[in-house]
């Protein structure tokens, strides 16, 4: 396992002994078991529970939420990590923050978030993450100065898919970012150990686990649902259009779905789903695929990033590594191609199925009114409209970008149930 440096486990805060101990003893955690403890008991990850996945937080009795689909993509990463013989703690608390900066409808509430956080720098999920991590989540306080959960310097690296903020240095826009502008010292901070712009093989394994996660079990709730149907692997005609969304949508190329698809018809597994019909055998056959499926893909991330030249502890071996081993700033992580077409199909099928519907474009329509007038609304009434928290930092603000930050952050911050109820009372005064 790769030995983790006093640079890696350094805060941002120093931080004392924890008091109010019953009895004396020597912590028994590493820290990296405290980071994902701080992040499975933090106030952000349970709002996960009432933000859209795929389909809303209350449609159907067992629809996966943000928060099911980040412990799912937590365990993925977890196993996945230790067959690399990474830090599980590490690898299942980046898949536990990877989508803890979603706001309020998830990809649709970004949409709106990032129009109107326009003048102050954008708005991007993951760069709310990293956000909420260093500052919005109340644990460490020094000086009047929130450090948030103030996890280590690995744990805030490996939450970081896409280390870089919004501008470039020539002032071009990435799309991607995992820090906002006016947080660039922290991603400095924390990426100190890099001597290039690869996320760590930490934050790859998240990547690719919510890949995995999302393609797999997405596809387990459309099922279910009866929005998707595997008999589509069958209809030849609808694959083709199908492969054809999937590529503009996620890459690639159709024909490399259309390949996927016949390798996907070939599983027992696949076949047997596709005749689902809520019976207790076919619900068994589901929860089978689903299985076999992550197994499938977990495995053979493992054993291409294994037998990868440029990942051997000859070729990692350094003084900053002298065992050569896979860990933070050392190593790629290898997904074999077929294996990518896979999830890729299986994600167009999850996705596409359900956010092509008509209703559901509809209710996106409605999603972002609810966060138009919320916005009008807490800035009309600021600081009086804005939790106590956040009302504090708008009055501190010292420009009215960052009074407009504020306002995101408390938006972004809302659970869809809050969300709705403050629509309404907003709709009550402005008329």
């Amino acid at each position: 396992m790769y030995a983790y440096t006093d640079l890696d486990l350094e805060r941002r805060a120093p931080e004392g002994p924890k008091g109010s101990q019953l009895v004396s003893a020597a912590e028994t955690r590493d820290s990296f078991a405290r980071d994902r403890a701080r992040v499975l008991h933090s106030a952000a990850l349970r709002r996960l529970a009432d933000k859209t996945q795929v389909v809303g937080p209350r449609d159907g009795d067992t629809p996966r939420t943000r928060l099911t689909h980040s412990l799912e993509v937590a365990q993925i990463a977890r196993s996945l990590g230790a067959g690399l013989g990474l830090n599980p703690d590490l690898c299942d608390m980046a898949g536990l923050t990877h989508d803890i900066g979603h706001p309020p409808y998830g990809h649709n509430g970004e949409v709106a978030l990032n129009e109107l956080a326009a003048s102050a720098g954008g708005f991007e999920g993951n760069a709310q993450t990293l956000r909420i991590l260093t500052r919005l989540e109340p644990k460490v306080l020094v000086g009047g100065e929130s450090f948030g959960l103030n996890l280590t310097r690995a744990a805030l690296d490996a939450a970081c898919k896409y280390p870089r903020t919004r501008l470039r240095d020539d002032a071009s826009i990435n799309r991607k970012y995992s820090a906002y502008d006016c947080d660039r010292h922290i991603l400095e901070w924390l990426r100190q150990g890099h001597a290039d712009e690869r996320p760590p093989i930490e934050a790859q394994v998240m990547d690719t686990s919510d890949d995995i996660a999302y393609s797999v079990h997405d596809v387990e709730d459309g099922i279910v649902s009866g929005r998707i149907t595997l008999r589509v692997l069958w209809d030849f005609v609808e694959l083709a259009a199908l492969a054809d969304k999937g590529a503009r949508a996620f890459g690639g190329t159709a024909d490399e779905l259309i390949d996927a698809a016949d390798r996907l018809r070939a599983l027992p597994a696949i076949a047997a789903a596709a005749d689902f019909d809520h019976s207790l055998s076919s619900l068994v056959r589901l929860k089978q695929l689903t299985s076999e499926l992550v197994g499938r893909y977990v495995g053979a991330v493992t054993a291409a990033t294994r037998s990868f030249e440029g990942n051997s502890p000859e070729a990692l071996r350094c003084e900053a590594n002298p065992a050569g081993a896979l860990g933070r700033q050392f190593g790629t992580l290898v997904i074999p191609p077929d294996a990518e077409a896979e999830v890729r199909l299986l994600k167009t099928v999850a996705v596409l199925y359900v956010m092509d519907m008509p209703t559901h474009l509809k209710r996106q329509d409605r999603q972002r009114d609810r966060i138009y007038r919320v916005h009008d609304y807490l800035t009309a009434g600021a600081p009086g409209s804005l939790d106590q928290m956040f009302r504090q930092w708008w009055v501190e603000a010292s420009s009215e970008c960052e009074r407009s930050r504020v306002i995101i952050d408390q938006i972004a911050s809302l659970t869809e149930s809050r969300l709705e109820h403050v629509a309404k009372e907003a709709a009550k005064f402005m008329v």
